[in-house]
């Protein structure tokens, strides 16, 4: 199998609420827009909130899912998220594994965790 590439779908009862966190509040940069839905960039990701897949979902919210999302600079993050009243659900800290994470959460409960990878971190060491 050969996979040309990828994105991640977010079902929601409202998406147009969803859309609208996710343009304005995160401020995603639009990768395209058709009737009913949107396709966000999200680094090399895509992140689509269509809204003809709105009737099957299900009461649970967002529980189910997080989407990662990395960050060059938590700090600033941060206050760009405070600036935009984005609910910060658990602060920044530095996790064992040494990535600093913060969590925060789409409209539909849905956790984000936002990373930055300190420059000293095996993720940022070039392995050739």
């Amino acid at each position: 199998m050969e996979v040309l590439s990828s994105r991640v779908l977010l079902r929601s009862a409202d998406p147009e609420r969803l859309q609208t966190f996710y343009r304005h509040r995160l401020k995603l940069a639009v990768a395209r827009e058709y009737p009913g839905g949107v396709v966000f960039h999200a680094g090399n990701g895509l992140i689509e909130v269509p809204a003809h897949m709105s009737d099957d979902v299900g009461t649970g919210g967002g529980a189910d899912a997080a989407l990662w999302l990395q960050v060059r600079d938590m700090s600033s993050a941060e206050t760009e998220l405070r600036a935009a009243d984005v609910d910060i659900v658990r602060e920044a800290r530095t996790e064992p594994w040494g990535l600093v994470e913060m969590h925060i959460a789409d409209p539909d409960g849905r956790t984000i965790i936002l990373v930055e990878i300190p420059a000293d971190h095996p993720l940022r060491r070039d392995t050739r």
